[in-house]
């Protein structure tokens, strides 16, 4: 009893919490929602992976590696959001947004990676850690100043390897790097080096120092040598799984012999992205407003309320795009716009429903009740197979496939919520508490409520 009288209480804070935190993750939208380079513009670079003497196949740890490699450079040219992603089992697709010299960073991709271990004083350590702190901290901390981001960037890229001591052992030394665990199934890094005899004699000559690695001059991590290490040796620390995998990568880098090829180059200009973007925006917006002028004109009441329920889908899915950090793409609007009208059909087959009971002669609440029940396997059933299908193309598509799967994954899923949970719950409010309960606001006319009952009795 108790709970019937609080239920409409929490279900509308739910909705209340959902709409607040998508706006407080979506907003401001051009800053927090990336655009694709259909969008804004930029260069499109497919990469070729080839075996050479000392690697005899691609496999997906040399696509990993090469990848950590290609964002560390690619980041160096101060771009934003790089895409980087496989194609197949020997590719890889590099996406830069708002790149002014493709020539550049076609350049800085056909370089071999540099990898270098420096002895560093504490105070270089520490202030490059802090740094790193700063540089990976999300862009939505505000207690950072745009200054002390930069002056991070700079003393993480170039910095910290400045002031540290000469070179004592290169990547090129170093035969592989794995992630693994210690004895107490901790997280840690095991590598094996190409020359045990010079890594003993740097080791045992800089015990108790800290051994830092250095990716193209970038910082990457410190660790303090507690041993002579000749062919194989432990990075051990606070970190997690994700980090060990990130450093393994890192550490293998340095020494990739894979060759790199560029086989197709692609670049699209920015006037032309801004084109589509407001060109497909008109015609998103257009499509919505139509949809919601459609259901109010025909469902009068329900198709109100579905409206607001529409919006609402509309804020959630700003919110899901911003805080997965996925980029929005020509094809990703198009799956959005493609959910919308899912979200709608659902409405449709629901207010339909509503109606058949109410010409069978039920109540306005009984006809609710027994409408949303009835009309749910259906609904459920269309969302599912779309859900399905989408997911498929989201794990074996690639580019721009991707991201119209993505949209249209995660907005039928919404359009299955705010059908059967959020429009429910609006009509409820209203049916529960006889407000605007006549048969007419609901498209029925008071003459034909019950009518497919009198027919049946004449029948």
């Amino acid at each position: 009893m108790i709970w019937n009288t609080l239920k409409p209480f929490v279900k509308a804070l739910v909705i209340v919490a959902i709409v607040a935190y998508s706006l407080w993750a979506c907003l401001p939208i051009d800053q927090k929602i990336h655009l694709g380079l259909d969008l804004q513009g930029g260069s499109r670079l497919l990469l070729q992976l080839s075996p050479t003497a000392d690697v005899k196949t691609i496999t997906p740890e040399v696509q990993a590696q090469t990848r950590q490699v290609i964002d560390q450079r690619i980041n160096s040219l101060g771009v934003t959001e790089p895409q980087i992603s496989n194609v197949g089992s020997d590719r890889i697709l590099v996406e830069i947004p708002n790149l002014k010299n493709p020539d550049q960073a076609e350049q800085l991709l056909k370089q071999v990676a540099v990898l270098d271990y420096k002895i560093v004083p504490p105070e270089v350590e520490a202030k490059a850690e802090q740094a790193l702190q700063i540089v990976n901290a999300p862009a939505s901390v505000t207690t950072i100043t745009a200054k002390q981001r930069a002056e991070a960037q700079a003393y993480v890229e170039h910095g910290a390897y400045d002031a540290s001591g000469p070179v004592v052992y290169t990547g090129k030394e170093l035969k592989a790097a794995q992630a693994s665990y210690d004895q107490s199934s901790n997280p840690d890094i095991t590598f094996q080096t190409k020359d045990p005899a010079k890594f003993g004699k740097m080791t045992t000559k800089n015990l108790g120092k800290l051994l830092a690695i250095f990716l193209d001059h970038r910082y990457v991590s410190a660790a303090t040598i507690q041993g002579e290490i000749s062919s194989q040796g432990q990075i051990t620390g606070q970190f997690t799984q994700e980090q060990t995998t990130t450093l393994a990568n890192e550490l293998n880098a340095g020494a990739l012999p894979a060759s790199i090829s560029i086989i197709e180059k692609e670049s699209i200009g920015p006037t032309l992205g801004k084109i589509d973007l407001i060109q497909s925006l008109r015609a998103s917006m257009l499509g919505l407003g139509l949809v919601l002028i459609f259901m109010v004109v025909v469902y009068r009441l329900p198709g109100l309320l579905a409206d607001i329920a529409l919006v609402i889908y509309v804020i959630a899915m700003l919110g899901i795009l911003a805080v997965s950090h996925a980029t929005l793409t020509l094809p990703g609007i198009a799956g959005f716009v493609l959910s919308i009208g899912m979200a709608v059909d659902a409405n449709v087959l629901i207010f339909e429903r509503i109606k058949e009971e109410l010409w069978n002669g039920k109540t306005m609440r009984a006809s609710v009740r027994v409408g949303f029940a009835r009309a749910f396997s259906a609904v459920f059933d269309s969302h599912f197979t779309t859900i399905v299908g989408a997911g498929v193309l989201f794990m074996l598509g690639t580019g721009t496939v991707k991201g119209f799967a993505f949209t249209l994954f995660w907005g039928t899923v919404v359009s299955l919520i705010t059908a059967v949970f959020i429009t429910r719950f609006f009509v409820d409010v209203l049916v529960d508490n006889n407000v605007l309960s006549a048969p007419e606001f609901y498209g029925v006319k008071a003459d034909d409520i019950g009518i497919f009952a009198k027919a049946g009795a004449q029948a």
